[in-house]
């Protein structure tokens, strides 16, 4: 027997609305359907000088998985919105999505995509693949094209491990919603750049955990270096990157002590080398014949 619900029709006896079971495994399309979606586009004009955005995120392949480490500062116009947000988060035991961009907007869009995957695992009884993230997101952020035409831009980031294939993967976006798989590193956010002029000098081939750990943070103190609105290490507030990594067995958010010792080790060599570590050039070999 069924029962009016209060939103999306009737209600069956389990307390289940059919508009919940009508959309399947996606919890988006349920909130879409029954009107509740919290990422609409706003009516008239919007002002994104007075919202806060959030940069810089940067990720890197690594021996056994994946490392995404993000500065703290959030910025409105030329003014500090806030000096230790948190721009990494775990979305499910194999992955972790960093944002850019208007800073409530992405944050709202983590919790709902995190809810999402959560959703899906309880429907289908499996969880989603990495892949399948990477799409969900991908949907998420192309309903979300109305208010990023406004401005109100949301430019995450996606890394995890792929069980399937048994190493680390990472994942870009457009505002478009369009989805593109990135290989070894990547950065996002206004120091984007600047990062990834540094991750490519810093970044080799089947580096430890700790060492990309330590590739990023050196990535993100030279974006500070260049960009005003992504914000170094703060040693006196003890304010330092957030880091999160990905491996077989799950996810691992860095405790800030453990942060604190390789921010050190940073800030203390470029007391003697303020423009960072130097990569390793090969040998030169002389041209020509005799």
């Amino acid at each position: 027997m069924s029962s009016p619900g209060q939103s999306g029709g009737m209600t069956r006896g389990d307390g289940l609305s059919e508009a919940y079971l009508a959309v399947g495994s996606s919890f988006s399309d349920f909130l879409e359907q029954v009107g509740h979606h919290p990422m609409r586009t706003v009516s008239g004009t919007t002002s994104t000088s007075t919202v806060p955005h959030g940069t810089t995120i940067v990720a890197l392949v690594c021996a056994d998985g994946v490392v995404m480490a993000g500065d703290r500062r959030a910025t409105m116009g030329n003014v500090i919105a806030q000096r230790d947000i948190e721009k990494v988060f775990q979305a499910d035991e194999h992955s972790v999505i960093g944002i850019a961009g208007a800073a409530g907007l992405a944050i709202e869009l983590v919790r709902l995509f995190c809810v999402e995957l959560e959703h899906y695992e309880k429907i289908e009884g499996t969880p989603l693949s990495l892949d399948g993230k990477a799409n969900r997101l991908s949907s998420m952020l192309r309903n979300n094209l109305g208010l990023a035409m406004q401005g109100l831009a949301v430019v995450p980031m996606l890394a995890g491990f792929d069980l399937d294939h048994g190493r680390g993967r990472i994942f870009s976006y457009d505002i478009t919603g369009g989805r593109y798989e990135e290989r070894d590193h990547h950065a996002v956010g206004s120091g984007a750049s600047y990062a990834r002029g540094s991750l490519k000098k810093l970044f080799f081939t089947g580096m430890s955990v700790e060492a990309a750990a330590m590739a990023a943070i050196e990535a993100l103190y030279d974006a500070a270096d260049d960009d005003s609105a992504t914000g170094g290490p703060d040693m006196y507030r003890r304010i330092y990157p957030v880091v999160g990594t990905v491996d077989i067995h799950g996810v691992q958010m860095w405790e800030e002590d453990r942060v604190a010792q390789l921010v050190e080790q940073v800030v203390g060599a470029r007391r003697s080398a303020p423009d960072g570590p130097r990569a390793a050039l090969p040998p030169a070999t002389s041209g020509g014949g005799e």
